[in-house]
């Protein structure tokens, strides 16, 4: 751990968030000499305040520990680079259009990467007037079913969650060309094209 780098993160934050040493202080009922020792650099916080001064600061308490924040490249948001990240012990679903840092239950989740449908996987995707009628045979059991379905376009994406022991069918409204993704929980995630 660089004490100096982290020292000058906190101090960078504290002011972007207008805060004094003793508002932070009080907020962690430690002293703020504390606070302006770390700002200094002549020590870091005891890992057990780690969590509340993240909180307090609006970080990841990685971000503090490694003295920077790492910015992603701005980019234009274009829902054809969507990511997908489900949590394998509560089944959360968040999505990004770009890079991120995503955790739930404790643990940094990995974007999915989404195979080609195949046999076992395919969607019945039926036209009826301006919507797109979604169904599947797919087993929708506790232990093995599909957990959510997007319908994703190059600007817009829709997301319809599905949950064990309900039929597998709905519908999307019509949008033109674009990719339907859908997760398994036993096997991963897949797409098919529209």
């Amino acid at each position: 751990m660089n004490c100096d780098k982290i020292g000058k993160l906190i101090y960078q934050l504290r002011k972007e968030k207008n805060m004094t040493q003793k508002q932070i202080a009080d907020l962690m009922n430690i002293s703020d000499k504390a606070i302006s020792k770390w700002e200094r650099g002549l020590g870091c916080p005891d890992v057990s305040l780690l969590p509340e001064l993240s909180q307090i600061l609006g970080v990841n308490i990685e971000e503090i520990l490694l003295g920077k924040i790492e910015l992603n490249e701005k980019i234009g948001g274009n829902m054809k680079k969507l990511n997908f990240f489900v949590c394998p012990h509560c089944n959360n679903l968040m999505t990004a259009t770009g890079d991120a840092n995503i955790s739930c239950c404790g643990k940094r989740l990995e974007a999915l990467v989404a195979a080609k449908t195949n046999e076992d996987h395919l969607l019945t995707i039926e036209p009826v007037e301006d919507e797109l009628y979604i169904s599947s045979s797919h087993e929708m059991k506790k232990n093995h079913y599909v957990s959510f379905v997007a319908y994703v376009t190059g600007d817009r994406v829709f997301i319809v969650k599905q949950y064990p022991e309900w039929n597998m069918q709905f519908r999307f409204h019509k949008l033109g060309h674009g990719k339907l993704y859908f997760h398994c929980t036993n096997h991963g995630l897949y797409y098919q094209l529209i």
